[in-house]
């Protein structure tokens, strides 16, 4: 038992060990992957040689996110009960094959910061914030650019596109932009459960800090309620001594 115990030890140990030395290069090899997707896309007149390489990147980026899978599959105890947990590090790999997902690739960059989050849990949820709704903003604009232009719709520069995913993603949508291919509105649908998450994040987080808030003036309230208590009980003592001393002297 115990040397089960010692070995279920060791083997945290090597995937800790192993995640932090990957987590510098699967960060660095994300945003490459970013970049050799959305240059293309933004760029349409970029040259051939580069779009090649820009495509290099992008398969170069799923070797790397393969690998890093495959080592924490290898170093887990329980590999099969670790692939069950680990749903979407498994789709990152899986699904990407087909270019309208490669944008999941973008989970691993999550999942890097996660390694970086502070203890708390406000802290991690702030940063996960930032980041997901900048990736997400700027990944749906490039991906609805993607399918988008050319066509029948209004949306046709980036400009377009970005100012679509904002307003989509803040669930304000004007109408003035809007996706009319079957690709673009599967996309919009993902936009938008990602806008009612972040709401709900952004509320959550509101609420619990305005709680945090209210239990410390409540504390604080208490603790001055409690020295009032202390005082008034000593100068109680004080006035009996006090009272007790008058007497003797009158006997």
């Amino acid at each position: 038992m115990a040397e089960a115990i010692e070995d279920s030890g060791a083997l945290e140990e090597r995937v800790e060990r192993w995640e932090s030395l990957t987590a510098i290069p699967l960060t660095v090899a994300t945003l490459a992957f970013l970049a050799g997707y959305a240059w293309p896309i933004l760029d349409p007149d970029l040259d051939r040689g580069l779009v090649n390489l820009c495509e290099t990147v992008v398969w170069v980026t799923w070797v790397m996110v393969f690998i890093d899978l495959a080592a924490r599959v290898g170093l887990a105890r329980h590999r099969w009960q670790f692939i069950r947990q680990h749903p979407l590090d498994v789709a990152v790999v899986v699904l990407p094959i087909l270019r309208p997902l490669r944008l999941l690739r973008l989970v691993t960059l999550l999942t890097v910061l996660n390694r970086y989050a502070g203890s708390s849990m406000r802290g991690r949820v702030g940063m996960y914030l930032v980041a997901s709704v900048t990736l997400i903003v700027f990944v749906a604009a490039v991906s609805i650019l993607d399918v988008e232009r050319g066509g029948d719709g209004p949306i046709q520069s980036f400009g377009d596109a970005l100012w679509w995913a904002m307003t989509t993603i803040t669930t304000v949508g004007y109408g003035d932009m809007y996706p009319v291919t079957t690709t673009g509105r599967f996309i919009a649908a993902g936009l938008m459960f990602a806008g009612i998450a972040v709401l709900g994040v952004v509320t959550a987080s509101f609420a619990s800090w305005l709680i945090e808030r209210v239990a410390e003036s409540d504390e604080q309230a208490e603790a001055a309620t409690r020295r009032d208590i202390a005082s008034l009980h000593h100068e109680i003592r004080e006035l009996r001594q006090e009272l007790g001393r008058s007497n003797s002297a009158d006997d």
